[in-house]
């Protein structure tokens, strides 16, 4: 019993609370911790994040700014592997094939076959890009492909590298 009567908490488990604006001879009197006056010396007084002074601030600002568009990207025609199964067996498909059957809406941007689907029929194959799963099951069903080489693209002045 005499044990359980001189239990202290370890030494250092216990701190004293900082009794602010009780005399400058205290080291926290005057403005107690609180720096000089205005608003952030009064209670419940706080400025938000992002808060510029009463100006637009630069987040309300960005925007219009938000990210970048490159230059350098390639849009392509998405046509699938299954779509390609209302051509006869033995056909070859080009561009200008999908389009008359229209499957694409252009004959000016590159078209690129995805492997969505099954293939019943033997094809060949020719456009400007293909997925690894399309040519599985291309070549799966005894066809062949051929990739069309697209073009560079013309030099502009935005795309022109400074040595």
């Amino acid at each position: 019993m005499d044990a359980l009567l001189k239990l202290k908490r370890n030494k250092g488990a216990t701190q004293t609370r900082k009794r602010l604006g009780r005399g400058n001879g205290s080291g926290l009197g005057s403005y107690s911790g609180r720096g000089g006056n205005g608003q952030t010396a009064r209670t419940g007084g706080n400025i938000k994040p992002g808060f510029a002074g009463g100006q637009t601030p630069l987040y309300r600002k960005m925007p219009k700014y938000r990210g970048f568009t490159n230059l350098n990207t390639v849009k392509y025609q998405v046509v699938n592997v299954d779509s390609l199964n209302i051509f006869e067996d033995g056909t070859d498909i080009t561009v200008e094939k999908l389009l008359e059957s229209k499957l694409i809406r252009s004959a000016d941007q590159p078209v690129k076959v995805l492997g969505n689907g099954e293939l019943t029929k033997k094809l060949k194959v020719t456009v400007h890009k293909i997925s690894a799963s399309a040519k599985a099951k291309i070549e799966g069903a005894k066809g062949s492909i051929n990739e069309i080489v697209l073009p560079p693209k013309a030099e502009t002045k935005s795309t022109k590298k400074v040595a």
